[in-house]
């Protein structure tokens, strides 16, 4: 594979980032995600978007989207793969061993690997950890994902693919690398951006093309939801068949199933809305 790291491109054996590197040592840095089918992303405006409002949530300085874009399209050339996940990661760079940022300037590594198709539905569990949503981070794509990391390795040993958090007040927030949407009495809910959650470029489509709602959600709203699903830029909309054990019959259900549809249709008839 074909990396991108500080301008051009390396063979991944030589690709290599200081031990020094902020976003190693102290995790001072910001990343997105993208989905890319036969070599062309999808909804890159709005990811490099969302780049960049971490990247100043961080007080990073602001990425040169330009640059950005010639690099995902270099990689993107250089790795021809059917089905990828592009990622993009941007970190403080060379500084001191500590907090304090050094003065030599932002890293900038484009990677893309091969992915399969997620299956339509999937098993989650729910976590006693919490977000904190009036934290530094709360909003931003950091790359200090070390609560998601311990949250994802419980929900793999339970046999699940997903782990959802509440916040410090008891409500509904998101899952480790997704948004969460519930059904009840037929309506289709979502947490605010304001739960901590978060703003998922695939929940902001979601919102947009289904009418879905925004609102304050108990934790509990999990245990008593006629359907729930996931969305992420590599699960698109996956239904939950399965939360902590409890089976929610015919996942995915019928607004869920209408969902999927619709964003399907939308996003492939515009790769970049």
């Amino acid at each position: 594979m074909r990396i991108w790291l500080d301008g051009a491109l390396r063979d991944a054996d030589d690709a290599h980032v200081s031990v020094f590197d902020h976003g190693l040592t102290v995790g001072d840095g910001v990343f997105e995600t993208l989905k890319t089918t036969d070599g062309r992303p999808f909804a890159l405006t709005r990811h490099l978007a969302r780049l960049t409002r971490s990247a100043q949530g961080l007080g990073l300085p602001e990425p040169d989207l330009d640059q950005v874009r010639h690099a995902c399209a270099e990689v993107l050339a250089a790795n021809p793969v059917p089905l990828g996940r592009l990622r993009i990661t941007y970190t403080g760079g060379l500084s001191p061993l500590g907090s304090d940022r050094g003065t030599t300037g932002p890293t900038l590594v484009v990677a893309l690997t091969p992915t399969t198709h997620r299956p339509d539905t999937t098993a989650a569990v729910t976590v006693p950890w919490t977000r904190n949503e009036r934290g530094a981070l709360a909003g931003l794509k950091s790359t200090s994902y070390g609560e998601n990391v311990v949250a994802l390795d419980r929900a793999r040993r339970q046999g699940a693919t997903e782990a959802l958090f509440a916040n410090t007040v008891g409500a509904l927030c998101e899952g480790t690398g997704s948004n969460v949407f519930v059904v009840l009495d037929g309506e289709l809910l979502t947490p605010p951006v304001s739960s901590g959650c978060l703003p998922g470029i695939t929940r902001a489509l979601v919102l947009e093309w289904t009418g879905a709602k925004e609102t304050d959600l108990p934790f509990d709203v999990l245990g008593r939801a006629e359907e729930i699903f996931l969305t992420s830029s590599l699960r698109d909309v996956q239904a939950v068949h399965a939360l902590d054990g409890r089976q929610l019959p015919g996942a995915p259900g019928p607004v869920t199933a209408k969902a999927m549809r619709i964003f399907d249709e939308r996003a492939g008839a515009d790769l970049d809305p």
